[in-house]
C-alpha cells in the first residue's frame, strides 16, 4: 500500500484502491505538470492566410490549432479522459504563439456554465447558437456567431483526437462516446463530461471555477444507487480521477514571479447549501469529495462548504475532520447572510441561492457573471494621502477620520471612473486590438451570450460585475484607533511628533512605541471601541459603491481582500501608528495584523462580525490559523464545529480555516526535498509551501506563528 507523506496532520484514512491512489501519488509529484510543460504552446506561424485575418478569426484559427495540436495525453490507470497539455495555458494565456508572441491573454475569476453542459449537452447548447444565430440581423454580432460554432466544431475535434487514441474495448471509451456532445445517462458519463469540457476550457487558457459539484452530480449518483447500476465505493474511484487529473499543472515550481507558488488556477468547489427551491442540496457527492479531499490532501480544488443553521451534523463533523488535517482545502460559507447579501444587491432570492465563486472566494452567480475586481491599499490611502507622508496636521481625530472617508470615496470614484466607463454599452466583438476581448470559448460557456450575441467580456453575460477590494483595512483602522488613543485622548505624544517619528520608522522612539504597542487591544480581540472604527468604514465603503451602481446588470459592489499584496504593499508603506516598523508584514485580507491577537480565535470572529458583511457583496475573507494541537482528538472536532456554528451565528461571511504548524514549516523552509507536497492556505487558493517564494513563505510563517 502506499503510505502519502503526512507532513501535516494526523494519518489520513484509506478508502480508495492502490491504483487510483498510485496515479494520485504521480500527479502529486509531478509526473504530468512537468509532461505538460514540454510542449508549452501551438506555433501559428504557418497558418495560410494569418496575414489578412481580423483578430476574431485569428483567436478562431488558434483555438482550431490548439485542438488539432495539442498532445493527447492517456494517462496510466486514469478512469476519464481529457488533458490540458499545453504549458502555456499556465501562464493565463492562449497557448498560441506568432512570431515567438502570445496572442490573446486567458480569461478567470468566473464559474463556467457545466450544469447546461449536462443539461443539453454540446449539441443542445450548438443547436441554440444556429437559433439565436438565425434570428440575428447585425452583421457584427453575425461574426461572433460563426465564432461561437468555429469554437464547437474545434472542440469536437479535441473529442475525435481522444476516441481515436482510447482503445475501443475500454471503459474510457465506451463512458466518452456519448459525453459532452449528448446529456449524460449515469453517474460516470457526467464526471467524465463535467471534466472533458472543464478540460478544454483549460486547454484555452481559460481558468474556471467548477461550481457546486455536488449539485451538479447529486442526482446521477442517486439514481444508479437506486438502480443497482454502481456501489458507493466505485463512484468513489470514478470521483477521485476528476481531482487528481485536476493535479496535471502541478510542476514542482511556479507558474509565476510574483511569489505565490504553484498554486491552483482558480478551479474552486463548492458545496451543500440550499437549491433553488431551498431544498438542502447535501448529498451523497457532497461526502465523497469530503472523503477524496481527506484521504488524498489534493489541494489544488480549495473547496468551501455553504453552511446554514439547518447543515446537517453529519456534514459539520466531515467538513471539521477534513480541516484538522490542514493545509486550508476546506472553507466555510455563511449561505444565510450571503442569501440576504444578493437580495439586498437586487437579485430575486432563487437566483441568489444558486451562488458559487469566481474561483477564489468572491461570490457570484455560476455561469452568468463576468467579474473582475481592483484592489488598493486602506494602509498606504490613510499615510500617504490623508497623513500626506507625516505633513499633514489634523487638531482632531473627528477631522483626521472625516479626510480619510473623504479619501475612500476619492478612491472609490477613481476606480469607478478608470473601470466602467463603458457601462450600458454594447461593443462589437470584431477588430478590437486588445488582447482581452476575445474570448468566445468562455463566450460559449456563459449564459446571455448567445441570446445577445455579444462575447463574455463585450457586455453577452447577464452581469457584470467590477468590485473595489479594500485591502490592509484592520491595519488602517489599528492605525486610526492609535492615533486616536495615544494624540487626542491619553496624550502620550502630540500629532505632529507623531508623525515625525513614523517617518522616521520609529527611530529614537522605542519605548513610545512599545507603550503603544502594548497599552491597546486592537483590532481582532474583541474590542468594541477599535471594532466600531472597522464596522463604520465598512459601512461607509459599501455606500460609496452603492450609489455608483447602475442596476443589477451593471454592479459596482464592494469586498474585503489583500490576496497576498501585503508582500508587495511593503514598499511603498510607512511605518504604522499603532507600533508596527516599514518593511513588516501586515494584516491579509479582513484577518488581524499579525501579533496583535491575543485573545483568540473566537475574539477575532466577534471582531470580524461586529460589521454589517452583508453589506461587502463581493465578500470578506477572514484567515484563522490553528495548531495541531487545538484540534486534536474529540475535542478539537468539538471545537472546531463549534468554531463554524458561532461564525455562522454571528454573521461572518468566509472563513478560511488553516491547521498548520510553525515549526513545521520552518523546517519546510530548510529542507524543502522533504515537503514537496505540503500545501497552505494563500488567501483564495492553496499552493505548495516549497513553492512560494522566501517572501510569501515568511507571511504565511509570521501570520500563523505571530510576533511583534
Amino acid at each position: 500500500m502506499i503510505v502519502f507523506p503526512t507532513a501535516y496532520g494526523p494519518g489520513r484514512p484509506v478508502r480508495l484502491s492502490e491504483d487510483t491512489r498510485r496515479f494520485a501519488y504521480d500527479s502529486l509529484h509531478h509526473r504530468y505538470g512537468q509532461d505538460t510543460l514540454r510542449t508549452p504552446h501551438v506555433c501559428m506561424d504557418e497558418v495560410a492566410g494569418i496575414g489578412e485575418m481580423n483578430r476574431l478569426e485569428l483567436y478562431d484559427a488558434a483555438i482550431r490549432r490548439i485542438a488539432e495540436e495539442a498532445p493527447v495525453r492517456i494517462c496510466d490507470g486514469e478512469r476519464i479522459s481529457g488533458a490540458a497539455t499545453l504549458g502555456d495555458a499556465l501562464k493565463h494565456a492562449v497557448p498560441a504563439v506568432y512570431h515567438g508572441e502570445i496572442l490573446f491573454s486567458g480569461v478567470s475569476h468566473l464559474t463556467a456554465n457545466f450544469e447546461k453542459v449536462l443539461r443539453m449537452g454540446i449539441q443542445g447548447m450548438e443547436q441554440e447558437v444556429q437559433d439565436a444565430s438565425a434570428r440575428n440581423t447585425d452583421p457584427h454580432k453575425s461574426a461572433f456567431y460563426r465564432s461561437l460554432q468555429n469554437t464547437i466544431d474545434s472542440f469536437a475535434v479535441w473529442h475525435r483526437r481522444y476516441l481515436e487514441a482510447l482503445d475501443p474495448a475500454s471503459d474510457n471509451y465506451r463512458n466518452l462516446q456519448r459525453v459532452p456532445w449528448q446529456p449524460p445517462r449515469h453517474f460516470y458519463e457526467a464526471v467524465q463530461s463535467l471534466w472533458f469540457s472543464f478540460a478544454f476550457l483549460r486547454l484555452c487558457g481559460i481558468w474556471p471555477g467548477i461550481g457546486r459539484i455536488d449539485q451538479l452530480l447529486g442526482s446521477y449518483l442517486e439514481k444508479d444507487l437506486r438502480d443497482g447500476v454502481l456501489t458507493l465505493e466505485e463512484a468513489r474511484e470514478i470521483l477521485a480521477h476528476f481531482f487528481i487529473k485536476g493535479c496535471e499543472w502541478i510542476t514542482g515550481v511556479a507558474a509565476f514571479d510574483n511569489g505565490s507558488g504553484d498554486a491552483q488556477h482558480y478551479q474552486n468547489i463548492v458545496l451543500a447549501g440550499v437549491d433553488a427551491q431551498g431544498r438542502e442540496v447535501t448529498n451523497e457527492v457532497t461526502y465523497l469529495v469530503l472523503d477524496i479531499l481527506e484521504e488524498l490532501g489534493i489541494s489544488d480544488f480549495p473547496v468551501t462548504v455553504r453552511i446554514n443553521e439547518h447543515s446537517p451534523e453529519q456534514l459539520l463533523r466531515r467538513v471539521a475532520e477534513v480541516i484538522r488535517h490542514g493545509g486550508g482545502i476546506v472553507a466555510v460559507y455563511n449561505e444565510p447572510l450571503i442569501l440576504r447579501s444578493l437580495v439586498r444587491t437586487g437579485y430575486s432570492l432563487e437566483t441568489a441561492r444558486g451562488f458559487a465563486n469566481d474561483g477564489c472566494w468572491e461570490v457570484q452567480i455560476p455561469g452568468h457573471t463576468c467579474f473582475s475586481y481592483v484592489p488598493f491599499d486602506a494602509l498606504t490611502l490613510l499615510q500617504k494621502k490623508t497623513l500626506q507622508g507625516g505633513r499633514a496636521h489634523f487638531d482632531s481625530y473627528e477631522a483626521l477620520y472625516a479626510q480619510y472617508l473623504c479619501d475612500l470615496e476619492g478612491q472609490v470614484d477613481a476606480i469607478y471612473q478608470e473601470c466602467c466607463g463603458d457601462w450600458g454599452k454594447e461593443a462589437p466583438s470584431v477588430d478590437c486590438a486588445s488582447l482581452w476581448q476575445h474570448c468566445t470559448v468562455v463566450s460559449l460557456f456563459e449564459e446571455g451570450c448567445v441570446e445577445r450575441g455579444l462575447s463574455y467580456l463585450n457586455g453577452g453575460a447577464d452581469y457584470r460585475i467590477l468590485s473595489p477590494h479594500i485591502g490592509g483595512l484592520p491595519d488602517a483602522v489599528n492605525s486610526l484607533y492609535a492615533i486616536r488613543k495615544a494624540v487626542f485622548e491619553d496624550h502620550l505624544v502630540e500629532f505632529d511628533e507623531l508623525m515625525g517619528i513614523l517617518e522616521r520608522n520609529w527611530e529614537g522612539a522605542e519605548s513610545l512605541r512599545q507603550t503603544i504597542w502594548s497599552r491597546y487591544r486592537w483590532w481582532g480581540n474583541d474590542n468594541d471601541e477599535v471594532d466600531a472604527i472597522a464596522a463604520d468604514l465598512l459601512d461607509t465603503f459599501a455606500d460609496f459603491c452603492q450609489k455608483r451602481t447602475v442596476d443589477i446588470r451593471h454592479q459596482f459592489i464592494p469586498g474585503v481582500s489583500t490576496f497576498g499584496r501585503q508582500v508587495e504593499w511593503i514598499p511603498i508603506r510607512m511605518a504604522t501608528a499603532f507600533g508596527k516598523k516599514q518593511g513588516a508584514i501586515l494584516s491579509g485580507n479582513c484577518s488581524p495584523t499579525p501579533g496583535t491577537d491575543k485573545e483568540g480565535a473566537t475574539a477575532v470572529i466577534r471582531s470580524y462580525c461586529k460589521a454589517d458583511l452583508s453589506r461587502q457583496a463581493s465578500g470578506a475573507a477572514l484567515d484563522i490559523p490553528l495548531t495541531p494541537s487545538m484540534v486534536r482528538g474529540e475535542e478539537g472536532l468539538d471545537a472546531l464545529m463549534s468554531l463554524i456554528r458561532g461564525f455562522v451565528q454571528l454573521g461572518g461571511f468566509f472563513m478560511q480555516l488553516d491547521v498548520v504548524d510553525g515549526q513545521t514549516l520552518r523546517q519546510a523552509q530548510e529542507h524543502p526535498e522533504e515537503y514537496a507536497t505540503l500545501s497552505v492556505r494563500v488567501s483564495g487558493w492553496n499552493a505548495r509551501f516549497v513553492t512560494l517564494s522566501r517572501e510569501w513563505q515568511n507571511m504565511i510563517i509570521e501570520r500563523d506563528s505571530p510576533s511583534c
